[in-house]
């Protein structure tokens, strides 16, 4: 007699974590851009990433009582360092300094641009094919960022220095995702979000002196931003994402942040007054075009006689 097999999750689940973590990530745009004037980039990066790894630890426990965790091999240790310092250190960085130079909404067109480099890089690690169209859309997205950069540039090379830090965090997500990929199919998606948190925590430790002096100066609606940044953003939403690329193809969920930037651009005009230039709209949607035109798939070859 087969032993049964343990119930599925429901179909909507994944898409419910999908929703979850783009509402969120949308707000982190505005957040971190409302939060310049008190806290530096590392600091900032430090105090989310905290609570982040505070919170997800007692989610950890929790689910440890269960029976629902197992420690990493050494062979899985390599990618969740990797993705803690890349994601959640690097990442982190890049954006809260990008993030003082151009616009959220700008930021989040900027950071759209993944999917193609996640299409690049499974070509070259994971044995998909190169073709036609991803070319293509690698030209047509690298125009949309060009567009993009003369819109937000003015007398000083500030914000065109703020596009390149946007690139760097997007480029530091794309080998993310390949990365955890195989992990989420291994470790639960609390565990793997906890210690990638807690190695990118590490990474900022040398701003923890910023970081109590930002503190102290800061109004107390601003540490309740950074407080709500690591439980939100990070610790939510990082652990809906890594539960739907469980369920979901890398390239797929990718896909589905194109959403982020028409919510981040509602949300800025609603929180911030903030509207990228009419040239950001237009790069932003030669970008999206540019990925769409990677993501297309070439048509198979008809069948012989």
């Amino acid at each position: 007699m087969s032993t049964p097999r343990p119930a599925a999750s429901p179909s909507w689940l994944p898409l419910l974590a999908v929703a979850v973590t783009l509402l969120l990530w949308a707000s982190a745009f505005v957040a971190i851009r409302y939060l310049r004037e008190d806290f530096s980039p590392g600091a900032l990066s430090l105090g989310r990433l905290l609570v982040a790894a505070v919170a997800l630890a007692a989610a950890s426990q929790v689910m440890a009582r269960g029976r629902g965790l197992r420690a990493p091999t050494r062979r899985e240790w390599v990618p969740l360092v990797a993705v803690g310092v890349l994601w959640f250190g690097i990442y982190n960085l890049a954006l809260n300094e990008g993030e003082r130079r151009v616009d959220a909404g700008t930021a989040a067109m900027l950071i759209q641009l993944s999917p193609v480099l996640v299409a690049v890089l499974a070509a070259l690690f994971l044995g998909e094919r190169f073709t036609r169209w991803l070319g293509l859309g690698l030209a047509v997205a690298f125009a949309g960022v060009v567009l993009i950069s003369f819109s937000t540039s003015t007398s000083s090379d500030h914000d065109v220095l703020g596009v390149v830090l946007c690139l760097v965090a997007a480029v530091a997500y794309s080998v993310s995702l390949v990365l955890q990929k195989p992990l989420v199919g291994a470790l639960p998606a609390v565990e793997v979000t906890w210690l990638a948190c807690t190695v990118g925590a590490v990474v900022c430790l040398p701003f923890a002196p910023q970081l109590v002096r930002e503190v102290a100066a800061a109004p107390p609606a601003s540490t309740a931003w950074v407080v709500y940044l690591g439980l939100f953003p990070t610790a939510i939403a990082f652990t809906t994402y890594a539960y739907a690329l469980r369920h979901l193809s890398a390239s797929s969920l990718a896909v589905t942040t194109y959403l982020v930037p028409p919510l981040t651009i509602v949300m800025g005009w609603v929180a911030l007054g903030e509207v990228p230039p009419t040239l950001a709209y237009a790069g932003g949607v030669l970008a999206l075009v540019g990925v769409a035109l990677a993501r297309r798939k070439p048509r198979p070859a008809p069948a012989a006689a």
